[in-house]
């Protein structure tokens, strides 16, 4: 009987001690929590955006010039896509704000270069002092004639047509056309070819547009010569058509 509770006394004592050791340990500490990764910070874009010069004359050329930073596209109002740094030169017809738009994952921004353009100075024309009988001699001129003819030379065709267009653009001036002939042959001769070659021009500038009743006509023959040496060149000088105000 002593010996058996001896044996309950020593389990018991052993229980007790098993008890005591496993409230002895202690828990293993909490696996540390990991932190989330961070975003990756995301810069705004930046722009410049200058013009060189600023104030021009009409026709003159610009040079803009730009810098930008941290944008995936970049335009240029008039021009379209840019890099992102560049200079061009333009010719603005008139005064111009040249806008800039950059834009990236940032975000997006712009900038703003004016050019001012002035007007060319007025033309000024200058009052006409000529006076009506210098301004006619100054635009109509004569139409010469070959030998004993009075047919219309190409180059008579040519000075007819722009004596045609003064006459046209002034339509209160009225002519006289005198027909001159050299020295060669009688009077009564280059009298009737000397009407001949102011009839002729007159045709030309009535076909031209010029009304008939502005025109007078009057054979002088060989009568008023402009030249009196017996030579080629001054006779071809008196054989001609000419012309003069009628007053």
């Amino acid at each position: 009987m002593i010996a058996h509770s001896r044996i309950l006394t020593a389990v018991v004592l052993l229980v007790s001690l098993a008890a005591i050791a496993g409230c002895s340990k202690k828990a293993p500490p909490p696996a540390a929590e990991t932190a989330p990764a961070a975003a990756p910070m995301t810069e705004a874009p930046t722009a410049q955006l200058t013009a060189t010069p600023t104030v021009i004359s009409a026709g003159d050329q610009v040079v803009l010039s730009w810098r930008t930073s941290n944008a995936t596209t970049i335009s240029i109002d008039g021009i379209g896509d840019v890099p992102s740094s560049g200079v061009k030169t333009v010719t603005p017809a008139g005064s111009t704000s040249y806008h800039l738009v950059a834009a990236g994952p940032g975000g997006t921004t712009d900038a703003t270069a004016r050019v001012t353009v002035n007007s060319p100075p007025a033309v000024v024309v200058p009052t006409n002092t000529m006076s009506a009988e210098d301004e006619f001699k100054a635009h109509v001129r004569d139409a010469f004639f070959d030998y004993d003819t009075y047919d219309i030379r190409s180059d008579a065709q040519t000075v007819l047509a722009a004596d045609a267009s003064f006459l046209a653009s002034h339509p209160d001036i009225k002519v006289v056309i005198g027909g001159y002939c050299d020295e060669r042959g009688s009077n009564e001769y280059n009298l009737a070819l000397g009407q001949n070659r102011a009839d002729a021009a007159k045709n030309a500038l009535v076909t031209a547009g010029v009304a008939a009743n502005r025109i007078r006509v009057v054979s002088y023959g060989k009568e008023k010569p402009f030249c009196s040496e017996s030579t080629e060149e001054c006779w071809q000088q008196n054989r001609r058509a000419g012309f003069t105000l009628d007053r």
